[in-house]
């Protein structure tokens, strides 16, 4: 795939100058704040200083310096301003880059227009998303977000919020088709998941609702940027004793991947790079049980058939 784009000049990996700075792309906060904190931790180490030296120097802790060079938090301009000088940053061009990186992470995502139906927890996980280069899944409850129809979207919500009012029923729902265009846009993500038998036997809705979510995954899976298998039920025990994963590759091959594990009420985001490596190798290790990629629409017709 190629990943070209203007994204790879959030972290000087793009063509031209590796100073560079960012233009015509804003998909949200997150990405920019980790391309910042990137940029940020490399000056610092070059500058031979401690997180706690940086952040005696400025008048902020040291897990303030930690946390932004982790991109988990904004950045106020001075402290950006106070960073670049203490490392010695006094070319224009570098110090222009670090800035716009900063007014970036400091933008809201389109989807702060949705805040009162998404939980604080997610906006990372959205930001991340909507700029990742791959987008890989296991589900064992549920068809994936991106690929979920509008009719099954709102019974999965009100499964889980069953009190929920329509006109707030409506707003779940366009918030999740809103977000699916990212699959469609002129360079998508590969997505790539792996979907538990479970998910497609066990009804949800109505029998119609359910027909329709098997067409729909099963066109969807013939697009060539999508990836759908499915584990059988024969393939027995499986890796993922956690339940749902999901794993960002983010653009421009400076930044980490991230993991995202989605609970009742909250998400976990595991970082270190042990934990990293070991979800890879839980999802490498599930596309090897599941059924290949071309026996999909079979299988998705028999099961439909079946309904």
């Amino acid at each position: 795939m190629d990943t070209s784009h203007t994204v790879r000049d959030l972290t000087g990996d793009g063509p031209g100058s590796p100073n560079r700075p960012p233009v015509s792309w804003a998909p949200g906060p997150t990405v920019p704040r980790l391309a910042l904190g990137v940029r940020l931790r490399g000056l610092r180490e070059e500058s031979g200083l401690s997180h706690s030296e940086a952040g005696a120097a400025i008048g902020v802790s040291r897990s303030k310096i930690s946390r932004l060079e982790h991109g988990r938090t904004g950045s106020k301009h001075r402290d950006v301003e106070a960073l670049l000088t203490l490392y010695g940053v006094l070319g224009e061009a570098e110090r222009s880059v670090v800035r716009t990186l900063a007014e970036q992470a400091n933008t809201p995502g389109w989807w702060q227009r949705y805040a009162d139906v998404i939980p604080p927890w997610l906006h990372d996980y959205l930001g991340a998303e909507q700029a990742a280069d791959v987008i890989r899944a296991f589900e064992v409850q549920f068809v994936p977000g991106l690929l979920q129809t509008a009719a099954y979207a709102r019974e999965v919500v009100r499964l889980g919020r069953p009190e929920t009012p329509d006109r707030v029923l409506d707003r779940h729902v366009e918030f999740r088709m809103r977000r699916q265009e990212v699959v469609d846009r002129p360079m998508p993500p590969h997505l790539w998941v792996v979907v538990d038998e479970a998910v497609l036997r066990r009804p949800l809705g109505s029998r119609a609702v359910m027909r329709d979510q098997l067409d729909h995954l099963a066109v969807m899976a013939q697009r060539p940027h999508i990836t759908v298998q499915l584990l059988p039920f024969a393939a027995g025990g499986h890796p993922a004793l956690c339940g749902p994963v999901t794993m960002l590759r983010l653009p421009g091959g400076q930044l980490p991947d991230m993991v995202y594990l989605e609970q009742l009420t909250s998400a976990v985001y595991p970082d270190r790079p042990a934990d990293v490596h070991h979800y890879w190798d839980v999802l490498n290790r599930l596309v090897i049980q599941a059924e290949r990629s071309h026996r999909t629409p079979e299988l998705l017709r028999t099961i439909r058939d079946e309904l």
